[in-house]
């Protein structure tokens, strides 16, 4: 049985082009759940608890996705031949939308997060539709700068095998993000279901 260790040293083992497919895994993972979550803004207050659910589901890939991309950067910047070798991204992906959109990806979540637990409305449900805002367009820009590379990334790890190592492990990290997601979201359906309470009740919605 392989033990989490050698998983971890054969993800290492795939190099730049491993993390470039597990990012590129990730990130069509994660357009397929933030165009649900979008979906349910359509009619949030009816909505609420999907909403909630997908937006705790999203958590475990969006952290992943953080690291990958966060890996590729350190490496890079610590001078890892084959990341040097790879090059940066484009000038304005790298100093602009890149942290535009890490800042208001952290702030997106964490706010509503707290908003959830605490049961909030006022500023910080203020704070969270304008992280928002912020993080619809930079992560609209990003996504536009990678789509056409995503087919095949994905393909290569997901239905074409090939030689480069820790395909088993690139595909053992999707999949236990997703089930940790799945274990935040059913966790988050109290606290959904109790906010979604007072929030119909604030409104009025349980008398029509």
């Amino acid at each position: 049985m392989t033990v989490p260790g050698e998983r971890l040293r054969r993800l290492l083992r795939g190099g730049s082009d491993g993390n470039e497919r597990l990012t590129a895994a990730t990130a069509v993972v994660l357009l397929v759940l933030l165009a649900a979550e979008g979906l349910t803004l359509v009619a949030i207050r009816q909505l609420l608890l999907p909403h909630v659910f997908l937006g705790f589901l999203l958590i475990p890939p969006v952290l992943l996705k953080l690291a990958s991309t966060g890996w590729r950067m350190t490496s890079y910047y610590r001078g890892t031949e084959e990341y040097v070798r790879r090059g940066p991204p484009a000038f304005l992906l790298r100093v602009l939308v890149a942290p535009l959109v890490v800042a208001s990806t952290v702030a997106l979540f964490a706010t509503g997060i707290v908003v959830v637990a605490l049961g909030q409305r006022g500023l910080l449900l203020g704070l969270h539709k304008a992280s928002f805002i912020v993080w619809f367009g930079a992560m609209s820009v990003h996504v536009l700068a990678h789509l056409l590379e995503l087919p095949r990334l994905v393909t290569v790890d997901w239905w074409r095998r090939d030689r480069l190592a820790g395909r088993r492990a690139r595909q053992f990290l999707l999949a236990g993000a997703l089930v940790a997601g799945l274990i935040a979201g059913i966790a988050s359906i109290p606290l959904a279901d109790h906010w979604q309470d007072r929030t119909t009740n604030v409104v009025g919605l349980d008398d029509r």
